[in-house]
This record gives C-alpha cells, structure tokens and sequence, in this order.
C-alpha cells in the first residue's frame, strides 16, 4: 500500500458484529461499516427486518442471526457458530436496547429487571464470550450504544438513565482489563436521533415538543449516520489510541 492509499478510517478486512442491526442505528451502522468493506454479522429479534438490513448492505459474505440477546444461555453456541461462518471477530456494536420515559412511582422491581436485562446484562455476556482468544482477534474494539441520558439527568429518564449510566461506567473498567490485548472498550451516547420508531414517538411526532426538542440540540436532530459515523471512527485503526471513553455525539445538547 502506497503513502497515497493509507485510509486509517477503513474496516477493510475487519469482522464486525452488530447487534440490534434490524432496525434504528443498528441498522445503518450495519449499512454503514458494509461500504467500509467490513463484513458483518447482524444480530437481532426479526429475522424479516435483518433481511431487510442486508439487503441495504454492500459486499458479501455477511450473515444475520436471529437471537433474543437476554437468551444467556444460547450465547455461548451462537458465538460458536459465527466464528465458524466468518472467522475471528474484530470488533463489536452493541445497539440492542430498550428505552422508556417512567415516573419513579410507576419504576417496578418487574421494570428494573427488564432495562438491566436488556440493556447492561445482555451487553456483557456477549462481550464475554465473543471477544474470548479463541473467538476474537487482538486490537480489537468494542463499542456499546450509551445515551445522553447516562451523563445528564431529565425527569422520566431515571429507569432508561440508570442502564446507560452502567455501560459508561462498565467500558472503563473493561477497558482497562482488555487492554492487554489492545481491545479498545467505548461508549457512544447520542442526543435524539430520527429513527423510524422515533418519529412516531409524541417527542417527535407532536410538533410544539419536536420543536422544544430540537431548540435542546444547537445543530438539530442527530442522522443515524451521524451515530453510524462515529462508530466507523471507533472502530478503525484511526482510534487505535482511544479507550475507556464515552464519545457524545448530540449536536450540542450537552453543551448548554
């Protein structure tokens, strides 16, 4: 490779798993790391909205699975399986998770189960296991999907800003752990993106609280490229000195 064709920026040769990939960021980061030439392996829920996603992606060889990711015990031969399809795993986004709006007297300990579940556990375990010698390659990169709402405080989010607060706290550590074999742990947290289901939300369908909404954000409502972008950073060569860190991408939203 000449001077002239050094992209550090690219996921060329890169194996990416990306869960959550049926819908949302998950699914444009998906679209997004296949035009870096990464092949990918999706996961999610509905297996019709993962064929959906590859069929928007670029490139071959990429495969989905279709897995409830707070199934713990069926991790461990899904990992088995992928690497067996694909090869060692390069790297991990972690979109899959679940969000409300939730008054503390209306918080069940039924409720609390679920969000830690979905959001903390399941991010984990899949961690754990895919990113063991015998499944993952070193210099790798990890990169969990947080939120704003982990770093700052708005009423209703306490439940949602709980789980995303965890992985924040969980990538330091981890990344200080995993270090040893130059795989990088970070968080993304962005401020309010238009997404399909997002849009249908009152925030964002109701135009007086979109408006208040986007007042909250000094460049607008965030793309799901914007995210996806953010991720292709992370996981190329071009972060490689970059870990335990939690990247915001909200077009000013913490700025205020």
């Amino acid at each position: 490779m000449t001077e002239e064709d050094f992209n550090p920026f690219t996921l060329d040769g890169k194996r990416i798993v990306i869960t959550g990939a049926s819908s949302g960021i998950g699914q444009q980061c998906a679209i997004s790391c296949s035009r870096m030439n990464a092949r990918v392996v999706l996961i999610g829920r509905n297996a019709d909205r993962l064929a959906e996603t590859l069929g928007r992606m670029k490139g071959e060889g990429h495969i989905s699975v279709s897995l409830d990711l707070t199934d713990y015990d069926g991790i461990p031969a899904i990992v088995k399986s992928i690497v067996d399809s694909v090869g060692k795993i390069d790297g991990l986004i972690h979109c899959a998770g679940i969000s409300t709006t939730l008054p503390l007297n209306l918080v069940t300990n039924e409720k609390l189960v679920e969000f830690m579940s979905t959001n903390v556990l399941s991010a984990i375990n899949l961690s754990r296991e895919l990113f063991k010698r015998k499944y993952s390659n070193d210099g790798g990169s990890i990169i969990f999907m947080a939120s704003v709402m982990g770093v700052v405080g708005e009423r209703g989010k306490m439940l949602y800003g709980l789980t995303k607060g965890a992985l924040i706290s969980g990538a330091r550590s981890l990344a200080c752990e995993l270090s040893k074999r130059n795989i990088r742990v970070n968080c993304i947290s962005p401020g309010a993106i238009q997404t399909p289901i997002n849009e249908k939300l009152p925030h964002m369908a109701d135009p007086e609280l979109r408006a208040q909404l986007e007042d909250k954000h000094l460049l607008g409502l965030g793309k799901t490229t914007d995210i996806a972008n953010g991720c292709i950073y992370l996981l190329s060569d071009a972060a490689r000195w970059i870990t335990g860190q939690n990247l915001i991408i909200d077009g000013g939203y913490t700025a205020q």
